[in-house]
């Protein structure tokens, strides 16, 4: 099955973490965000957010992991959708690798799996496609 959704992120807090004892040319950061969700997912979803990313030069890499709690085309539960994404200066999202987590879903949503992509509009939407099916 195919579903759309858009969401806003509507808390971004960084993290009480130490940076890495390393110094790299792309500080490495970890946030909490809430994100909420309309279309075919409908609800919220707290992620744990880890960057390496250069802002001058918008050029870095980051890793996701969310725990979505909602509704699946009209099917109840919790899951996690993990992803990932690396930007060089432009545009464009490379190599990027989203994933329903397997094994994370519960109640109308034991069982399911999938793979998406993630793109943002140029007016700013954020949308999450996803390829999915329910065991």
């Amino acid at each position: 099955m195919h579903t759309s959704a858009t969401f806003t992120v509507t808390s971004f807090e960084p993290a009480d973490l130490s940076a890495p004892g390393t110094a790299t040319g792309t500080p490495v950061g970890v946030a909490r965000m809430v994100k909420e969700f309309r279309g075919g997912l409908e609800g919220r979803a707290e992620t744990l957010f880890t960057s390496a990313f250069d802002q001058e030069r918008g050029v870095g890499t980051y890793v996701a992991m969310e725990a979505f709690a909602g509704t699946l085309d009209g099917r109840a539960g919790t899951l996690n959708i993990a992803h990932t994404a690396t930007t060089d200066g432009g545009p464009d999202r490379l190599h990027e690798v989203v994933v329903i987590v397997p094994g994370s879903g519960t109640e109308e949503l034991a069982g399911v799996t999938g793979t998406g992509r993630l793109q943002v509009d140029s007016d700013g939407t954020h949308r999450l496609e996803l390829d999915y099916e329910v065991g």
